[in-house]
């Protein structure tokens, strides 16, 4: 039997039912739920500021013109950003969107909440990961082994062949490092 392959998304956004905006929305809430919770680190302000982007997307859905490679994806991520700055401007979440479309106001449950903290854990747990690979590899290596490892220095100066305190050394310069890398909250 084959498979259908899925529908582009330029053409969810075209077709103008329900069904089509859903399965749009299923394929990109999670990455804009991320988007939003590593700008606000803050579960349930996330997923407001998520619904309300889903929201002007489904309501602006027929003026998008993406064909031939013009992306929706993109086109999303734009409407992520400007409610995003919309809410910062105005220190609070916008509805206008929702309440034209008459939608229910958010109702986070405790699950809810409890999963969208977990998501929350993970981006920030990618983007150490991505900063660890920003540092020099002997450094790199330190922090991982005593950090992330909780090996003493002793054993890990045994491995590499050098004293404690060059091993100390490197953890120091690796977390001073990291804590440069990591923006301001």
């Amino acid at each position: 039997m084959r498979r259908r392959r899925p529908r582009p998304d330029h053409e969810l956004l075209a077709a103008g039912d329900g069904a089509a905006f859903g399965e749009f929305y299923e394929r990109h809430e999670r990455a804009v739920l991320v988007f939003m919770l590593r700008r606000t680190s803050t579960p349930e302000l996330a997923a407001d500021l998520t619904a309300e982007v889903f929201a002007a997307a489904l309501e602006s859905a027929d003026r998008f013109e993406g064909r031939d490679g013009a992306s929706a994806v993109a086109w999303l991520f734009g409407i992520a950003r400007n409610v995003l700055s919309h809410s910062y401007r105005s220190a609070r979440v916008r509805h206008d969107a929702r309440d034209r479309l008459g939608l229910p106001a958010l109702d986070l449950t405790d699950e809810t909440v409890e999963h969208l903290e977990h998501l929350a854990d993970v981006a920030r747990g990618a983007d150490a990961l991505v900063l660890l690979d920003r540092l020099p590899a002997e450094h790199r290596d330190a922090v991982v082994a005593h950090v992330l490892d909780g090996r003493d220095y002793a054993e890990i100066a045994r491995e590499l062949g050098c004293s404690t305190a060059v091993v100390r050394q490197r953890v120091s310069r690796g977390l001073s490092t990291l804590r440069g890398l990591v923006p301001p909250a």
